[in-house]
């Protein structure tokens, strides 16, 4: 039902951000008959929301091919059983379906969630993580992860992307089209009226790099608040304590681990690095630890 509202409240933000783009066009002296703009919103849809749902039902198998994650079946030690254990009983708590259980080899302590939906879902955690970190810490990692999966994250994000991209593409393409219309008016006194087909090509991809960088801020806020949602996730399944000593883990070796920013960092628990928090997708280690202990008290 949740995601359910979610989609339909999407779908509202896409037909308000058609009516905005309706008026624009009326202000910018632009005119399309209402199947052509109808085809052109449509389109713009289209583009921008194939790709992020592709990726989302694709999510599992690339990332357990990016990562090496070896899915446990059965557990061939006390680790694998720890978090097989583990994981089931934070599941059954969250309301959800056993998701898939994998390990990964890498010395940065990290862990992620994905998958196309809460029942068939995948989480993965590094050995360098289950090598560094307590029993205790481990959990609140879990906690965490399972989190994601129940607030249904990956769905949302997918959604969110997708409205965003419709923004960048429907907003570009029309604004261009006026600033090269206006252009080719005012050269039609020494010109047959070829068109502006180049400065519209400049400018509209011009408009979709800075309409891009406004999106990714904008993704990156949302990514940076779902992050404190699976926080006090982790902290009503397993304890506030114990997600505060998993995110004072991380914390202390994050210096021995550098951190990269890389194609699936925003899954993990321990996101990549940035120039500007703005560009983000996980807030800073201390602002998670503080937030959690405001949240106690």
């Amino acid at each position: 039902m949740r995601v359910l509202l979610f989609i339909l409240m999407q779908a509202a933000v896409l037909v308000v951000v058609g009516v905005v783009g309706s008026i624009l066009m009326s202000l910018l002296g632009i005119r399309l008959s209402p199947g052509n703009y109808a085809g052109l919103f449509v389109m713009c849809a289209i583009f921008g929301s194939v790709g992020s749902i592709v990726s989302l039902f694709m999510s599992k198998s690339m990332c357990k091919r990016a990562y090496g994650v070896e899915v446990i079946t059965q557990p061939r030690n006390n680790a694998e059983a720890f978090l097989l254990k583990e994981i089931s009983s934070m599941a059954q708590r969250a309301g959800i379906a056993m998701p898939e259980v994998g390990i990964y080899y890498s010395a940065e302590p990290n862990a992620f969630a994905t998958g196309a939906s809460k029942d068939a879902a995948l989480v993965a955690v590094s050995s360098g993580l289950l090598n560094n970190m307590n029993a205790d810490e481990v959990r609140g990692v879990l906690g965490h992860e399972i989190s994601h999966i129940s607030n249904g994250d990956m769905v949302t994000m997918t959604l969110l992307q997708g409205v965003l991209n419709t923004f960048v593409y429907f907003f570009s393409y029309i604004i261009a089209q006026a600033l090269s219309g206006f252009l080719n008016r005012s050269s039609d006194e020494n010109s047959s009226g070829g068109g502006n087909f180049f400065v519209f090509y400049m400018v509209n991809s011009l408009l979709q790099m800075l309409f891009g960088i406004l999106a990714t801020i904008i993704s990156m806020w949302f990514s940076r608040y779902r992050e404190y949602r699976a926080d006090a996730g982790s902290a009503d399944l397993e304890g506030t304590d114990r997600m505060i000593s998993a995110l004072q883990a991380l914390q202390r070796m994050k210096d021995l681990n550098v951190q990269k920013e890389g194609q699936f960092s925003a899954l993990c628990i321990n996101g990549g690095v940035s120039v500007s928090e703005l560009f983000m997708s996980h807030p800073p280690l201390e602002k998670r630890i503080a937030a959690l202990r405001a949240r106690g008290r």
